[in-house]
């Protein structure tokens, strides 16, 4: 004997199909057993289904029972399965895909059921060569029927988990039009989101708003030319927005949407949250999609408290793009100062209202590296402390009093007297919010606001003993 089938000669087609016929009738008497048999393997070899509750349990046994009704009547006419004769996996499919069910393990589910199936086909045939020869004509539609039954599974799950995204997507795009009327959701999904973005925790949490563009492959920021980004920015713009819903503080993601043709991001802080973290992020992410040929333009508001705050922020986020170059970068308002914005926002007659002695003095020294700039700058921070300036400075006592009186000489401003030192201040304040290229590159306003991949962020060298400006 051989693989425990007895002897004997070959057997005629018909008595193939009667055995086939036979084996079909026994297991269609038996699918229940047969369902229960194949749940229990699923339990053992596909934890989640193990994990699931009784109510789970009761409905795949119901599923796999009907599958296999279904494939024996197929099977029993000799026909070809079609999508009617499985329709009713559909909704099953949604529901694991609701289930939050992991794809393989769904169709996983698949092979087992299919594998219990084959077994008994196998066990019903007996040792006849009749039964062994009517167990293979099975083969071939047995796997028709499983590769047919899983990919249409597989789909419906697909198509589900679809829906959902989008449905996510557009209650999240609602929620994001509500706030930025400066409304909270009081129910509903769009309250969901909103929790789920840590957004409603506290009525006074601090937030902050996001406006970022694409940059045009010209060059040119989509914030002033909106049309000149082609369709294809639809996927750059999905793209950047995953990445900065991805971005957050706290461990929370960041509710971020496609508005057209911004993405639009309100990143709630937290307890504790640093905005300067949170601004530090967001140029990891802005550099990260610069290095994937995504080029993005990023204005970040300051800190509000409480949503109906996130308009003005909004207003804020979208306003300060405009101090972006054309290759893009990250605009951050927590980076500066009040003052330090007031002098980027000032127009030519506030830069004409300079005594040209202080701009004759900031040319020339922005020229020979900005020694003096720095040196008022220092003496300002140290609070009129000579002594400290000098060792913020690494430079001698004695270097730092030539200073003072070389500026005092060349523009009759004495340090010690604050009106004196604002004017100057001022006066540096204007000139640092030049555009790149007309303005000293040394730790200016403008700097610290924007940052563009493609700039300089060094310091000049203040620490020499040798001045130039002796």
């Amino acid at each position: 004997m051989s693989g425990g089938f007895s002897t004997g000669t070959l057997t005629g087609a018909d008595t193939v199909r009667a055995e086939r016929s036979r084996i079909l009738a026994e297991l269609l008497d038996r699918v229940d057993e047969l369902a229960e048999r194949a749940l229990a393997v699923m339990c053992t070899e596909i934890p989640a289904y193990e994990a699931q509750d009784a109510g789970f349990h009761a409905d795949v046994l119901e599923q796999v029972r009907r599958h296999y009704r279904t494939k024996l009547a197929i099977f029993l006419e000799e026909r070809t399965v079609t999508f009617e004769d499985i329709a009713f996996s559909r909704r099953a499919s949604m529901r694991r895909a609701q289930a939050g069910f992991a794809l393989a393990d769904y169709i996983n589910a698949f092979r087992v059921g299919q594998q219990v199936f084959w077994e008994a086909v196998l066990a019903h045939a007996g040792g006849s060569y009749a039964g062994h020869e009517a167990a293979l004509t099975l083969a071939g539609p047995l796997m028709r029927y499983c590769d047919f039954a899983s990919t249409h599974a597989a789909n419906a799950y697909m198509e589900f988990q679809q829906y959902a995204a989008a449905e996510a997507v557009r209650e999240s795009r609602d929620l994001v039009e509500v706030l930025l009327a400066g409304e909270m959701p009081t129910r509903g999904p769009q309250l969901a989101a909103a929790h789920a973005h840590g957004l409603v925790t506290d009525p006074r949490a601090p937030l902050m708003v996001v406006s970022a563009v694409l940059v045009g492959q010209d060059g040119t920021a989509a914030m002033s030319r909106p049309s000149a980004l082609p369709g294809c920015g639809a996927d750059a713009r999905h793209a950047a927005c995953a990445a900065i819903a991805r971005t957050g503080v706290n461990g929370r993601r960041t509710l971020s949407v496609v508005r057209q043709s911004e993405i639009v991001a309100v990143p709630a802080l937290g307890p504790g949250g640093d905005p300067e973290e949170l601004c530090d992020r967001f140029q990891e992410v802005q550099a990260n999609l610069l290095a994937e040929g995504i080029a993005l333009a990023v204005g970040i508001s300051t800190v509000v408290e409480g949503v109906e705050e996130i308009p003005r922020a909004y207003h804020e986020a979208r306003a300060v793009l405009e101090f972006l170059p054309e290759d893009g970068g990250v605009a951050a308002l927590p980076r500066i100062s009040p003052f330090e914005y007031m002098a980027m926002r000032a127009d030519d007659t506030a830069r004409h209202l300079v005594d040209p002695r202080i701009t004759g003095l900031l040319a020339e020294d922005r020229a020979r590296g900005g020694v003096l700039t720095a040196t008022i700058r220092a003496f300002a921070s140290a609070d009129l402390n000579l002594r400290a300036a000098a060792e913020r400075l690494q430079i001698h006592h004695n270097t730092a009093q030539y200073r003072l009186r070389r500026i005092q000489e060349r523009t009759g401003r004495n340090l010690r007297h604050i009106t004196d030192l604002v004017d100057l201040l001022v006066a540096i304040a204007l000139q640092d919010a030049l555009p790149p290229g007309t303005a000293p590159g040394t730790n200016s306003a403008r700097q610290r606001l924007v940052s563009a991949t493609n700039e300089s962020h060094g310091t000049a060298d203040i620490t020499s003993h040798h001045d130039p400006a002796k």
